[in-house]
């Protein structure tokens, strides 16, 4: 290997390119760029440039996606799909999604300088939208690639009630060429993306990358808790219907429950009625989000704090009712190109992690198409949607040696032809 493959130049190139995308944001001092904006083109147009730079033909498809493609030895072969998210949370890190678009175009760059092909092609995909910060529906970019576009997404608005037809038609996309963006199963042999851990179990096991088993599936419920307003000085203990008492005994069993399930949960929203200091509370309105790596764990958790909520309703004579307004089910990572991950891993840094990721993914809508393999990087304190969000540059330089090492397995593989 010689220095312009060493881990820190490496490392150093990627972190690079990391800080030149943030620049594209709505203001200076917080990187947000969302869906359709001129920060979304102009980050588009950069990478564009590096993929024409790493000898790809790029194009940008119907919802916004930008594509490059690399050939393999037979032009026209199918592609391993490379790539992440370009577009970013409100306030958020340099490296959530982009990491995976600027690594898997210094692969293709590796493969160019050496004048080398593949059995297969390789395709680099920047996705436009995986955050949902603009219009609230997240995956925009892969569902439009994996031909899950919805027409009633449309009518979505963002906060200046800019419609998402709207948007799309002043960003040069007519709505009417949208299920061109799709793409066909027989298109690509696989999926890999590298993206940071967003959580805290490499940096816990000091291991610069691990491999991902699955997606988390989840469900978000909203609860409303009914009680009976009162006097806060006249109404004796015993008598009280205290909508929020109920709810803090629920939040708590919703926390016993998931450590007993092996799950996550989360109340993340709670309000209060008719929330005055001298009034017991008659209603509370509060969300749940649960995930698991497995959905009938995921369920049966659910189950049980469904049953506790029962208990707590007739033990407090309050009303608790719920309703379920999202589901994702859980996606597992092909085990053929999580086993190339884990020996890549082996090789590269001594010892594999397997692990879950809580968090959604691009490569969940992917999985319709093809199998998808993700790589996660340790991330400093497990911080992500946040400008603390960090990595160490040798990190970055290992997680591509990883990867490359993964693609060369597939090449060689009987299935890469």
């Amino acid at each position: 290997m010689n220095n312009n493959w060493s881990v820190s130049a490496i490392g150093r190139r990627l972190t690079e390119r990391c800080d030149a995308l943030a620049v594209f944001s709505e203001s200076t001092d917080a990187l947000t760029r969302v869906y359709l904006s001129k920060q979304h083109r102009a980050a588009h147009q950069q990478v564009a440039q590096w993929m024409i730079g790493a000898g790809m033909r790029i194009w940008h498809d119907a919802v916004g996606n930008v594509c490059g493609r690399y050939e393999g030895v037979r032009a026209g072969a199918p592609a391993l799909l490379l790539g992440s998210h370009l577009d970013t949370v409100r306030n958020a890190g340099k490296y959530d999604g982009m990491l995976g678009v600027i690594t898997a175009i210094e692969l293709v760059a590796r493969l160019h300088e050496n004048n080398q092909r593949l059995p297969f092609a390789i395709e680099v995909v920047g996705f436009a939208d995986e955050e949902g910060t603009r219009f609230g529906s997240t995956l925009l970019g892969s569902r439009g690639l994996t031909g899950q576009w919805q027409d009633d997404w449309l009518k979505l608005c963002d906060v200046n009630g800019v419609s998402l037809a709207q948007a799309l038609e002043q960003f040069g996309l007519p709505v009417s060429a949208i299920s061109r963006a799709a793409r066909s199963a027989q298109d690509f042999i696989g999926y890999l993306e590298v993206h940071i851990e967003q959580g805290p179990q490499l940096e816990a096991a000091q291991l610069a990358v691990g491999v991902v088993t699955a997606i988390n599936g989840a469900k978000r419920l909203n609860f409303t808790i009914n009680g009976q307003a009162g006097h806060a000085g006249t109404v004796p203990m015993a008598q009280r219907q205290d909508a929020l008492v109920a709810a803090s005994e629920l939040v708590l069993a919703i926390e016993t429950i998931a450590r007993a399930r092996n799950v996550v949960a989360t109340v993340g929203q709670i309000s209060c009625k008719p929330g005055a200091v001298n009034v017991i509370c008659a209603q509370v309105h509060m969300s749940l989000d649960i995930r698991a790596a497995d959905d009938r764990q995921r369920d049966q958790a659910l189950t049980d704090i469904l049953a506790r909520a029962a208990q707590i309703s007739e033990k407090r004579r309050v009303q608790i009712s719920e309703a379920c307004f999202y589901q994702s089910d859980a996606t597992p990572c092909d085990v053929t190109l999580q086993h190339y991950l884990q020996s890549a891993c082996d090789k590269v840094q001594g010892q594999s992690l397997s692990l879950a990721s809580g968090a959604g993914h691009d490569a969940m809508a992917i999985a319709q198409l093809c199998p998808v393999g993700m790589l996660f990087v340790r991330c400093a304190g497990g911080i992500s949607h946040h400008p603390g969000e960090a990595v160490l540059s040798d990190d970055l330089g290992l997680a591509f040696l990883v990867l490359d090492d993964a693609v060369r397995q597939l090449a060689e593989s009987p299935i890469s032809g």
